[in-house]
This record gives C-alpha cells, sequence and structure tokens, in this order.
C-alpha cells in the first residue's frame, strides 16, 4: 500500500501541474495528438507507464469498472480542487481495511483456482505443487543444499525474478529460503520440474525482499527445476 500511496501522490501532482497549465495558451494540437488519451509524444508515454504502474499496483483491489470511474473522480476532484464529495475524515481510515480485505479475497480466489488445475495437489500446509516434468534422480532432504533454475511470477503473471534471464542455477540451503520452496523442493527428484504456488503466510507475509517487485502479502507462483543436489553422493531419499 505504500508504493500505491507514493503513486498516488505523484499522479497527483502531475495532474495538479496539467490543470495549472489549462489557463494558459496553448499550441493547436497536432495530427499526431488528434487521438485524447493516445501518448505520442515522449513525456506522455511516460506519463501513461506512470499510470499504468499504478494500475498494476491496484490490480489487487480487484475493482469494476464502476469502482475505477469513483476512483478517477476522487484523484481528479483532489488534484483540480474540487471539495470532496465525501467525508474524507470519516472513510480515510477505512483504506487500508479495504485494501486488505479485497487482497486476502483476491488471494484466496487465486488459491482455490490453482488448487483445481489438473495434476494439482494442495499440501496440508496450503502450498499447492503441480509437477511439470518427473525427474529420476534422488529427492533432496531439508537439510540439502540445492542447484535449481526458476522463474517466479506475481498472480498478475508478472514476473519478479528469473535464474533463466540470468543463464545461471541458483545454489542454496534448502532450509534457509521461504517455507513454501523448502516443502515443495523436497517433492521434486533431480531433473523435474513443478509449479508451486506459494500462499502469501508460506513465502514472504508483509516483509517482502527491500526493492524487488513483490507487494507485501502477496501469493507467488514459482516454476522449479532441481538440477542437482550439489554433494549429495548418498542418493537422497
Amino acid at each position: 500500500m505504500r508504493t500505491m500511496l507514493l503513486a498516488t501522490m505523484v499522479m497527483g501532482g502531475l495532474l495538479a501541474s496539467e490543470a495549472e497549465a489549462q489557463g494558459k495558451a496553448k499550441p493547436a494540437p497536432t495530427a499526431a495528438q488528434s487521438t485524447p488519451g493516445q501518448p505520442q509524444t515522449d513525456d506522455e508515454k511516460t506519463l501513461y507507464v506512470l499510470g499504468y504502474q499504478f494500475g498494476k499496483q491496484m490490480g489487487v483491489l480487484g475493482l469494476s469498472p464502476a469502482e475505477l470511474e469513483v476512483i478517477k473522480k476522487g484523484l481528479s476532484d483532489a488534484t483540480l480542487g474540487t471539495p470532496s464529495a465525501v467525508d474524507v475524515e470519516q472513510y480515510g481510515p477505512r483504506v487500508q481495511g479495504l485494501a486488505r480485505g479485497r487482497q486476502g479475497k483476491a488471494n484466496d480466489t487465486f488459491l482455490e483456482r490453482a488448487a483445481q488445475e489438473k495434476g494439482a495437489q494442495k499440501l496440508p500446509s496450503g502450498v499447492i505443487y503441480k509437477e511439470l516434468q518427473a525427474g529420476s534422480g534422488p529427492s533432496p532432504k531439508s537439510t540439502d543444499t540445492v542447484a535449481v533454475h526458476y522463474r517466479g511470477t506475481l498472480m498478475t503473471g508478472e514476473e519478479f525474478d528469473s535464474s533463466y534471464k540470468r543463464n545461471q542455477v541458483a545454489e542454496f540451503p534448502l532450509n534457509g529460503v521461504i517455507p513454501c520452496w523448502t516443502e515443495g523442493v523436497q517433492k521434486l527428484k533431480v531433473g523435474g520440474k513443478a509449479k508451486l504456488v506459494c500462499p502469501a503466510a508460506k513465502a514472504y507475509g508483509d516483509r517482502p525482499p527491500p526493492g524487488s517487485k513483490i507487494p507485501p502479502n502477496a501469493v507467488l507462483q514459482f516454476e522449479v527445476e532441481l538440477v542437482s543436489i550439489p554433494g549429495n553422493t548418498a542418493g537422497g531419499k
């Protein structure tokens, strides 16, 4: 929510600047500017991206078209100096609660759908495991170090991390990562690949890694390929 509120303030400042400029003479629009709202110049394209990113952050609220119009009106009224249509002091404190409630509902719906996918298993912890490719080697223990390739995405499908893009296998002790991985990767055999859907409580909860694209309390998806279990010469499980 902190990121979302910051984006709101930035957008508000930009809209206010635009409103202030409305009273000044402007050149006649060119043919390239004839489509309202369609970004043409570099500045317009940058502003569009700002709005797009803000919309991505708002996506967790599951807004209907009518609700989106209400948000647009609030943003417009605030930046243009129009008196608020509602009591801000009364309803302001409800914003965080509404956001948490909407996010929780969206998370639950996403997890339910993931659990219903063909071949998916919902583990007792709530982690959802789906084998994508069978392995033939040993399985790791929680105390083993594993070498994996992986790709991580948000519920929206936006990628936030990928060892494939770095072209470098990641290696780490299995008991030193998020619980979803500790549990799910133990079910893989070397050479195997699986999809892990991690409830927020089994991922990063309300403390995502600093500087990452992961918002607080996010459900995460991973495609994980177990490449090897370095140092394991005993055959694993």
